[in-house]
């Protein structure tokens, strides 16, 4: 490998260019070598804004491009499993967008073909990459909290209009940000949130994905198992979403979700409850404290804007990892563990009954 790492974006759509491709184009030690998209005019002039020397509109194309080293499959969920198979048996570093697959199994078998190849594979969740996040797994992990009893988490977002397949501008309405520019390089597709055959699903996929991945994350426990209720709320998706969880090491999870909130109300609250204290972080505020059963307060600095929802930071973690210099701080094995959760809760909802995680 040359002092670079060598680039591709699979999948170069809405989330590809507002991100991934960004990331990759400010990294002094990552050179993105080509994009792709299915729609070849999309993919060649994608390619041409971005100064990036190949435009390709088939998978195949890039992988015979020379010296690839790493991918990013930020394409739709239904095309995740194939993509990142190919990348991998092909001998390249992956990140993978969540939600990971739309099957467990097939999330456990990509981490499998990983690990025998002994590829670097990561999963594209920002929230792994806060200075939070990386406190409060040290707390948890050092004892600070005592043995962790009882999880809560609230994850509410302005999704609704992606499951409804509405035009974009509906979407964002009149709160645009960073992650969701009124204006985008290229808009999501109408069908990407909305066809639970592109999709997998509504909430569940797109944004419990999210805090399900962060259950292992803190904790380093696995889900065995689950009980959840589902409302699509007059679409083909889920939008409203109630699941219980029960992780290997004893936790007990609560987790509720939904895309149909307010554009000011972004939530994303975690309550760990441990024998020793408290530890509360609001992620979409950059709030973090800390309460000792003791009485002892500790409140963390507020995280800056830019690390609140740092995007740019798994395809950088991608590069950095792939030189040998950082760790890997979102594995796959997140991803796929979060796909456990999302595919017990989809069976659970469906039967009424409390699903054993073996059992999926």
């Amino acid at each position: 490998m040359s002092n670079k790492v060598r680039c591709a974006v699979i999948g170069a759509g809405w989330w590809g260019t507002t991100a991934h491709v960004p990331a990759l184009k400010r990294h002094p030690k990552a050179e993105l070598v080509a994009v792709q998209h299915l729609d070849p005019e999309i993919a060649r002039k994608t390619a041409e804004n971005f100064n990036v020397p190949h435009g390709c509109a088939t998978l195949e194309q890039v992988l015979v491009i020379e010296g690839l080293d790493a991918v990013v499959v930020s394409s739709t969920p239904n095309m995740h499993y194939s993509q990142a198979k190919a990348a991998l048996e092909h001998g390249l570093h992956v990140l993978i967008e969540k939600p990971m697959t739309l099957k467990a199994d097939k999330a456990q078998e990509l981490v499998a073909i990983a690990e025998k190849k002994g590829l670097q594979f990561l999963i594209g969740c920002p929230s792994h990459y806060t200075s939070h996040g990386a406190e409060a797994r040290r707390l948890i992990h050092t004892g600070e909290l005592g043995q962790v009893k009882m999880i809560t988490m609230l994850m509410t977002d302005r999704c609704l209009g992606l499951y409804q397949g509405v035009p974009w501008i509906e979407v964002v309405g009149d709160y645009p940000d960073a992650e969701t520019e009124a204006c985008p390089y290229l808009e999501p597709g109408r069908k990407s949130y909305s066809d639970p055959i592109v999709s997998g699903g509504g909430q569940l996929f797109c944004q419990v994905s999210h805090a399900a991945a962060y259950l292992p994350f803190l904790t380093g426990q696995e889900p065995t198992q689950v009980h959840a209720h589902l409302d699509k709320a007059d679409t083909q998706v889920d939008v409203y979403n109630a699941l219980n969880i029960k992780l290997d090491g004893g936790t007990l999870v609560s987790l509720a979700s939904t895309g149909a909130t307010h554009f000011l109300e972004r939530m994303f609250s975690v309550q760990v409850y441990g024998t020793k204290g408290i530890l509360t972080l609001e992620l979409f505020k950059g709030t973090m404290r800390f309460c000792s059963m003791d009485g002892k307060t500790r409140q963390y600095p507020q995280l800056p804007d830019d690390e609140i929802y740092p995007m740019y930071s798994p395809a950088e973690n991608l590069v950095d990892v792939v030189l040998g210099e950082a760790p890997n701080r979102s594995p796959a094995t997140l991803g796929a563990s979060a796909m456990k959760i999302i595919e017990a809760a989809c069976q659970s909802a469906e039967t009424g009954q409390n699903v054993m995680i073996e059992s999926v």
